[in-house]
């Protein structure tokens, strides 16, 4: 058996929530089939401060569930101490074996509660092989420098097969005994085709924003995934939503499972939602420009329609003396992944953004979502807002609306 060296990765928060494989449907604009009307007062919730606060008492501190002792060395060093309501609920039955699906608002902290107690199953048996398919490369690289924050010096090792990336260095580790298998489900698939994943290997499978997964055309390569796994595994959803076509793939991938779901409301109260108007015959690129010089406009992250739309939104801000850069799926993967640390870096202030970006990144600090481009339908918006107001922290969502 070949060995490797085990890299660590950047730091990440437990309470997070990505999008893209090698290929990605275009933007939807209002017009577009699938896209609807959505009441602009819905784009409007204010925050009100009071002096009542819910209070969320967890059953378990970390150091209670019965895992691993060298990561709860880990989860201690972090000086994490308190789990999060979905890892709280979500833990305790992936432990135990169950099929779980689990939903929660976004920047919750999904990705470590089915993380941690996989982990756990892997240091007691460093043979097992768990695979985790999200929708995006983004979230995929995320989960996968994540698992490394929580497995040093454990001789854990992961191979994260994403689209858009070369495939010849992802081909080269799945030569070596990989314990975790994380990517995007057309480049799996790739691999699979290719023999270098064999599916029959693995126990246990995460399906990370199954619904995402679903809108993008992937429901094929999912249902071959799954074709292709034991019938003896244990399997986990974890999404912020649910809609009625996933609780049909629930019935047909997921035995008996336990449900978990602490989602209380569409959108988080942290994050106080309003619309800018704007009229008839008015410049829309100088009202965005007056609002982005206002004090508190630290960290922003706009979203748009169309690809196009977005890079020409961002050399226009660019232009305007800001510092902006754009992503969207046209862009190739070092660019994206480039951008997107340069603005969690804070050496941009501003990232314009489709919709790609509006799933599961955990960008830390974004002070305001705006979205200057009315979004296709209002599930969009919430994943969209939800990139601000994460880990209890106050945000602001900002619409644009004729």
């Amino acid at each position: 058996m070949n060995t490797r060296n085990n890299y660590g990765g950047p730091k990440r928060s437990f309470a997070h929530g990505s999008r893209s494989s090698g290929s990605r449907p275009a933007s939807r604009s209002r017009n577009a089939p699938g896209a609807q009307y959505i009441n602009p007062a819905r784009f409007v919730n204010k925050v009100i401060v009071t002096e009542e606060v819910e209070v969320f008492t967890p059953e378990h501190s970390f150091q209670d569930f019965h895992i691993d002792e060298r990561l709860k060395a880990v989860i201690a060093k972090k000086g994490y101490v308190t789990p999060t309501p979905i890892q709280d609920k979500a833990i305790p039955h992936v432990l135990m074996g169950s099929d779980v699906v689990g939903i929660a608002n976004t920047g919750t902290g999904k990705t470590a509660a089915f993380l941690l107690p996989l982990i756990h199953k892997v240091l007691g048996n460093p043979k097992m092989q768990v695979m985790i398919v999200a929708p995006t490369r983004e979230l995929a690289v995320q989960i996968d420098a994540e698992l490394k924050t929580f497995t040093p010096g454990m001789k854990i090792f992961s191979v994260c097969g994403v689209g858009g990336a070369n495939i010849v260095p992802q081909m080269r580790a799945l030569r070596y005994h990989n314990n975790f298998v994380i990517g995007t489900p057309g480049r799996l698939k790739d691999l699979i085709d290719r023999r270098l994943i064999d599916l029959s290997k693995f126990t246990a499978v995460v399906l990370d924003e199954a619904d995402r997964m679903l809108d993008m055309g992937f429901i094929n390569d999912m249902k071959a995934l799954m074709a292709g796994m034991p019938k003896e595994r244990q399997t986990l959803f974890f999404s912020a939503t649910l809609s009625p076509d996933i609780e049909k793939l629930i019935g047909q991938f997921l035995r008996t499972p336990v449900r978990v779901s602490v989602k209380t409301r569409d959108t988080s109260k942290t994050i106080d939602q309003d619309v800018i108007k704007v009229p008839g015959g008015v410049d829309k690129l100088a009202i965005l420009q007056d609002l982005l010089k206002k004090e508190g406009f630290d960290k922003i992250l706009i979203f748009g329609r169309t690809k196009h739309g977005v890079d020409r939104l961002s050399r226009e801000l660019a232009a305007r003396g800001f510092k902006a850069e754009s992503i969207h799926g046209d862009k190739n993967y070092s660019r994206r992944i480039k951008a997107l640390q340069l603005f969690k870096d804070n050496h941009i202030q501003i990232l314009v953004a489709t919709d790609v970006a509006a799933r599961g990144l955990d960008i830390p600090n974004v002070s305001h979502v705006i979205n200057f481009d009315t979004p296709a339908t209002y599930e969009d918006y919430v994943h969209r807002i939800g990139r601000t107001g994460r880990g209890g922290k106050q945000g602001k969502a900002l619409t644009f609306v004729s």
